[in-house]
């Protein structure tokens, strides 16, 4: 368990008021594990097959505590004792907290990978949006400065940091076509922002994040672009065209840079996702 975070927490039942839905045959969802304890008395639990087929039977009590109960594994309670008194605790993986307990879109998918080598230090979020790559980053350890011109995004997020007395977060209103941000960041992150902003303001941002870069630091950007083989048909006020993001970052360490094909949530006519390229690029200031 020590990877996985917990997510939500149900109220304690005792013999009376357990659901009858555990007692049925029941199954994690996709990405959820259940930790199940024991506070008093005992229950007697069936391993299931999918097709509901037993396949093995457990006794728990408050000296012999349930396993953690994995992803899609089927189960029922089938015996309680009188005395029963229980807990159910649901954990998952840290880049799904944030889908799991506010719903919110899954941690971006380049974030998660570039957090696998990057040292923790101070990001910046630029156009944090809803949180879902703050809150991730500051799981991870990293402190995090979270920056969005939404006011009710920023609002919500704000509510979220009191809520849960994070520490190593801060969410504050900001225009980014700006570019006036000061201060020094180990890694600044703008996922699927660009392509909102002022076309004519995308250099000095660019600027100012590698400005406010510290030496060894690291820059992420993910934005859409309109290429002949796949223009863009949606109406954002800026998209990159080939080599136009990579061209920025001449003489920083380049880790990463694609321009593949992705999806937006976003449907056409026939309810078909729309297809673009994207810019994706992970450098490292020399």
């Amino acid at each position: 368990m020590e990877n996985l975070v917990n997510y939500k927490m149900l109220p304690v039942w005792d013999a009376k008021k357990l659901p009858q839905v555990f007692c049925e045959k029941y199954h994690i969802q996709e990405g959820a594990w259940v930790k199940l304890h024991i506070i008093a008395g005992s229950l007697d639990c069936e391993i299931l097959t999918e097709q509901g087929e037993m396949k093995s039977q457990h006794y728990y009590d408050m000296l012999h505590q349930p396993p953690l109960i994995s992803p899609l594994q089927w189960y029922r309670i089938t015996k309680v004792s009188d005395d029963l008194q229980c807990q159910f605790a649901f954990y998952c993986q840290p880049e799904d907290y944030t889908h799991k307990k506010y719903q919110m879109t899954k941690t971006h998918s380049e974030v998660v990978l570039a957090c696998q080598f990057i040292p923790k230090g101070k990001v910046l979020d630029l156009g944090c949006g809803s949180g879902r790559n703050s809150l991730y980053l500051q799981l991870l350890g990293f402190d995090v400065n979270a920056v969005d011109k939404s006011e009710q995004s920023i609002n919500n997020l704000q509510q979220i940091i009191h809520n849960e007395n994070l520490n190593h977060i801060n969410a504050s209103l900001y225009d980014i076509n700006q570019a006036n941000l000061k201060g020094e960041y180990d890694f600044i992150i703008s996922t699927v922002v660009m392509m909102f902003l002022q076309p004519d303001k995308i250099p000095d941002i660019i600027h100012n994040m590698q400005a406010i870069t510290k030496r060894g630091g690291y820059n992420l950007i993910v934005c859409a672009m309109s290429t002949a083989d796949y223009p863009c048909s949606v109406g954002f006020s800026f998209t990159f065209k080939e080599q136009q993001l990579l061209n920025y970052y001449q003489g920083w360490e380049i880790l990463k840079y694609n321009e593949n094909i992705g999806q937006l949530h976003k449907t056409d006519i026939y309810g078909n996702r729309i297809k673009l390229r994207f810019a994706t690029l992970l450098a490292r200031k020399r």
